[in-house]
């Protein structure tokens, strides 16, 4: 972890070709045979003392390696590994702790209806992490906002997934193979929700404030709208799907889909991200 942070540090005096894009990918090559020695240690001694390591694992893997992909193609003028770790720690923490109060004062049970309510809720807890780190700072470009956003955003999946895999492990009397299915379920699908959604938002929030000063305009709120609606329509797919052709490839294609688009829109937010640095480099 220390290597990883030094490594991180390093890497912000680097600019342009000179840096190479793979410590995400070391990190979760190196990540995933650590959860599988792990797993495969408890299977053979069956020391529950290890559990909570494998748990944590699984469920913080893909997220930290999502969140250095893009830290590790930010420009000169970007946010800080300092600050994009406890917007990742704001984002998980905070972010739970809020939705988990919000959401059973207004949803009693999970339908098609009251899943866009969980979007609302969730998509407005998950963006306090960067509004506490971005406040009173200079980051305000939509490069800052993608960062910030993605740590936020993957800060909450890796605190809720590993909730999940708690509760599945409890309900299910103790099975290692559901609860292992469960965290590697949601870590493999955790890039195209929570992390994308709140990028999203998240830039164009930075996008429109200024020197820490928030506006709140009507780019602010399509653009927070379009993620709730992504994120309604992912929960309440399988609803849906269940009227119309009960299939569990159907809701996986569904899902899929719904992720695609969101990548998509991410996808447009990061060529904006990569002309507005263009600009600033070229302003020095």
């Amino acid at each position: 972890m220390v290597k990883t942070l030094d490594n991180l540090k390093r890497d912000d005096n680097k600019t342009g070709p000179q840096r190479k894009h793979v410590l995400w990918l070391r990190i979760l090559l190196t990540g995933f045979i650590f959860y599988s020695i792990a797993i495969i240690t408890l299977i053979i001694t069956g020391n529950s003392n290890l559990f909570p390591t494998a748990v944590l694992i699984g469920n913080f893997l893909v997220p930290v390696a999502f969140v250095v992909f893009f830290y590790e193609r930010r420009d000169r003028f970007s946010v800080n590994i300092s600050a994009t770790a406890m917007c990742f720690f704001y984002g998980g923490v905070l972010g739970t702790i809020a939705a988990g109060i919000l959401e059973p004062v207004f949803i009693s049970q999970l339908s098609i209806s009251t899943a866009f309510m969980v979007g609302i809720i969730e998509e407005f807890t998950k963006i306090i992490g960067v509004v506490i780190i971005a406040r009173r700072r200079k980051f305000n470009s939509v490069m800052d906002g993608i960062i910030l956003g993605a740590a936020a955003g993957m800060g909450f999946a890796a605190f809720e997934s590993t909730g999940y895999a708690f509760t599945y492990f409890l309900h299910s009397g103790g099975s290692l193979s559901l609860t292992v299915f469960i965290t590697l379920l949601r870590g493999v699908v955790s890039p195209v929700g929570h992390g994308t959604w709140t990028a999203i938002l998240s830039s164009v929030l930075l996008r429109e404030s200024v020197s820490g000063k928030f506006h709140v305009n009507i780019k602010v709120i399509y653009s927070y709208l379009i993620v709730v609606l992504l994120h309604g329509l992912w929960d309440a797919l399988p609803f849906i799907i269940e009227l119309l052709m009960p299939s569990v490839q159907s809701t996986l294609l569904g899902q899929l889909t719904i992720g695609i688009i969101g990548i998509a829109i991410l996808y447009r937010r990061w060529k904006e991200a990569k002309k507005e640095s263009a600009v600033r480099i070229g302003s020095f």
